[in-house]
């Protein structure tokens, strides 16, 4: 299952990960975040061990989103070593982001 990042969380989960993370920014109301959901939590059963997958809520974190100006969703960015080396916005397949995924593991 996907880790839930928050504001609180954030650095501890993502920044100071020793594998990479790929964190989806979602809201409950964004139709094309529902459809990338079911993908996120099926790449945290695949990827358990090897990468962090986490999503992080705009609505109740604003924090974070606006740190890093999150201004469309879904947006989905992937962190190796604390620095964002690449990132996806909106609704993509499944292949594209684990295409993404496996290029920085």
């Amino acid at each position: 299952m996907a880790v839930e990042i928050t504001d609180a969380n954030f650095d501890e989960v993502v920044l100071k990960s020793d594998k990479p993370v790929v964190v989806d920014f979602w809201a409950a109301w964004c139709g094309p975040c529902r459809m990338v959901g079911p993908i996120i939590e099926e790449m945290a059963g695949e990827y358990d061990g090897k990468a962090v997958i986490g999503k992080v809520d705009v609505d109740q974190n604003p924090g974070v989103s606006a740190k890093f100006g999150i201004r469309n969703i879904p947006t989905i960015i992937f962190v190796k070593n604390g620095e964002i080396v690449d990132k996806s916005v909106g609704a993509v397949p499944k292949a594209q982001l684990t295409s993404k995924l496996d290029a920085i593991l």
